[in-house]
């Protein structure tokens, strides 16, 4: 099964993360600077209903790859977590970010 994840990837196309286990990266990683419980703005923005807006901070439409490729980049003082996060993490913190 490990192995069908891997090829997934490699096409281009992301599994499915574990929204249990992207709630610990989150409060590990992004909870100094995100708020998961509001919209409110902490450093950076607040993440409650993130997957039912339309658009990102910076204009991009919601989804799991404009949230991805946030993730990987960073910018406007957030950091780029593209080597810090393997990219199983990576969909973890999206499918926990879909639940709040």
């Amino acid at each position: 099964m490990a192995f069908a994840g891997a090829s997934l990837y490699g096409q281009g196309k992301m599994a499915a993360g574990d929204a249990a286990k992207g709630k610990g990266i989150f409060g590990d990683q992004c909870a100094v600077c995100h708020n998961s419980d509001s919209a409110e703005v902490k450093i950076g923005p607040g993440l409650k209903g993130l997957f039912k807006k339309g658009k990102l901070t910076g204009g991009a439409a919601v989804s799991d790859a404009s949230v991805r490729a946030k993730l990987d980049a960073g910018g406007n003082g957030m950091p780029a977590y593209k080597d810090t996060l393997s990219p199983a993490e990576k969909s973890d913190v999206v499918a926990y970010l879909k639940t709040l």
